[in-house]
């Protein structure tokens, strides 16, 4: 989990809005889509693990994973969520 004093101090790198943490239903659709191969990157990259972790930009169009425990903060890692059903 996200400790709440880093989430405080972490925006986009993309546009420096808000980032909150992914609720468990937008991660469940999430890995379903991954798990059904449809899920790519910002880099174009086939996303092939699940996500148990991410951060969800203000408007709700990209998460940044969240890997042990640690933010991935690379736009080009970046989920477009418009993949998610």
């Amino acid at each position: 989990m996200i400790d709440k004093q880093l989430l405080d101090l972490l925006v986009c790198p993309e546009n420096q809005t808000p980032l909150a943490v992914a609720d468990e239903a937008l991660l469940a659709r999430l890995n379903h889509a991954i798990g059904r191969g449809l899920v790519k990157n910002r880099a174009g990259q086939r996303v092939n693990d699940t996500i148990k972790e991410g951060l969800v930009r203000e408007d709700r169009t990209l998460l940044y994973p969240v890997m042990d425990g640690i933010p991935v903060m690379l736009v080009d890692e970046a989920i477009p969520l418009d993949q998610v059903e």
